[in-house]
């Protein structure tokens, strides 16, 4: 798989043209029901408006493929869902849902004008992402002695593993995601007892945030 990007925070952004008020929400989402989740939400928020036009792409974990879906919400069709679609892919977004809410100001804009509007409204949106690479990888868990957590933490630190679940019982039961390179690695120090884990295994192959 190459490298994709996702984004780390939800982002908003408007437009007027011609008396008609367009609202970009950029939504961070995992899954496909999360995203149409977040549909009927922002249906429901702004109930008022002529059109919640959407679209998103999201990686399916299981088949590491991507999942794709646009609406024109009403309007004419090809002129907002699809381009919103294709700025998404040709910034090679990832988890992420595009949803532009338009309330009509009295003035047809055309076709052209209508996919102008909903692609600038969706790129200025984009242009305020922090982004984030995400690559394949896996997710292992371990379980840690309290005492030696902290060394744990560190050692993940210095060597771009992310921990992404703890659940703290007798002994701390620990999620991470981590790639390739690191994994051989961990395993490596682990048999060899450079680091000090009362259990350590292989979960799943995973889509990960790439470590800079």
């Amino acid at each position: 798989m190459k490298e994709l990007i996702t984004k780390k925070q939800n982002v908003n952004a408007e437009l007027i043209e011609k008396k008609s008020k367009f609202i970009a929400n950029l939504i961070v989402v995992q899954n496909k029901q999360e995203a149409e989740e977040k549909i009927r939400e922002i249906r429901k928020k702004y109930y008022d408006a002529r059109h919640n036009c959407f679209c998103y792409r999201i990686i399916d974990q299981n088949e590491s493929t991507i999942i794709e879906r646009e609406s024109d919400d009403g309007e004419p069709q090809g002129t907002s869902g699809a381009p919103m679609l294709n700025i998404l892919r040709k910034n090679n977004l990832v988890n992420v849902l595009a949803i532009v809410t338009r309330y009509f100001g009295g003035i047809l804009l055309g076709t052209g004008g209508l996919v102008r509007a909903y692609s600038e409204v969706t790129l200025n949106a984009i242009s305020k992402v922090e982004k984030q690479i995400i690559i394949e990888g896996y997710e292992m868990e371990t379980v840690i002695e309290y005492s030696e957590f902290e060394k744990f933490r560190y050692y993940c630190n210095k060597n771009c593993i992310n921990i992404t679940d703890l659940k703290y019982e007798e002994k701390i039961f620990c999620k991470i995601a981590l790639n390739e390179e690191k994994k051989e690695k961990l395993i490596k120090d682990y048999e060899q007892k450079k680091i000090n884990l009362s259990y350590l295994k292989l979960l799943d192959k995973k889509i990960i945030a790439k470590c800079i």
